[in-house]
């Protein structure tokens, strides 16, 4: 069982639910409602609490997703959640984990919502400076590793990481250049990137505050 918050509106839930579906695990999904507390603080950044996603697996309970990653990389490792070779696989946790406790400033300035849609979106300096080091990042495991994934051929544990990235540029119309915009198109044409995109466009939930016209 996965637990889930709101589809349009959370990016751990999706990183959560894109690793569970490329290791290829069979699961039902809960949906905590984003009218809940803690789910509501979580999602306006008001709380770190990282409720959800939660994965309910023999008898275990994880959540967190970079641990739910990990849990599943040990239960599978032939799926490719990690890159088989070791420096690959290093690199990987290492903006696996920059992606989990940075970019405060771009979760706040451009705040996960699939639904919407702010063509010549203004982003602010403290923002621009999280959007260009994801691009440094991006370019520099492409190039390192040859696309059109981050770590190649297959998509694995980073990508699910920088999938909601991919949403939040399409959200706010950020420039990208040729490299980083088929990454892009590359994440959206992902058959799970497709079904989480559908279900949150007919997600009946709205928050008033992630709403707003910017």
């Amino acid at each position: 069982m996965l637990t889930l918050s709101s589809k349009n509106y959370s990016s751990w839930s999706l990183r959560g639910f894109l690793m569970c579906r490329m290791a290829g695990l069979d699961f039902e999904e809960a949906k905590v409602s984003a009218d809940d507390p803690d789910i509501r603080a979580e999602l306006l950044l008001q709380s770190s609490s990282f409720l959800v996603p939660r994965l309910d697996h023999d008898g275990m309970r994880i959540w967190d997703t970079l641990a739910i990653g990990e849990y599943l990389h040990e239960r599978a490792p032939e799926v490719g959640l990690l890159p088989k070779e070791r420096a690959a696989r290093a690199h990987c946790r290492s903006i696996c984990g920059e992606m989990h406790s940075g970019f405060a400033n771009l979760r706040s300035a451009l705040p996960m919502n699939v639904k919407a849609r702010h063509p010549g979106f203004r982003v602010w300096t403290g923002a621009q400076a999280d959007i260009e080091r994801i691009l440094t990042i991006w370019r520099g495991c492409l190039k390192a590793y040859g696309g059109p994934y981050l770590f190649g051929a297959a998509p694995t544990m980073a990508d699910a990481m920088y999938a909601p990235v991919c949403s939040r540029f399409t959200t706010y119309d950020v420039a990208l250049d040729a490299p980083t915009a088929a990454y892009c198109k590359a994440i959206l044409a992902l058959p799970a990137m497709k079904e989480w995109i559908k279900a949150a466009l007919e997600e009946p939930d709205e928050m008033e505050e992630l709403d707003v016209e910017f």
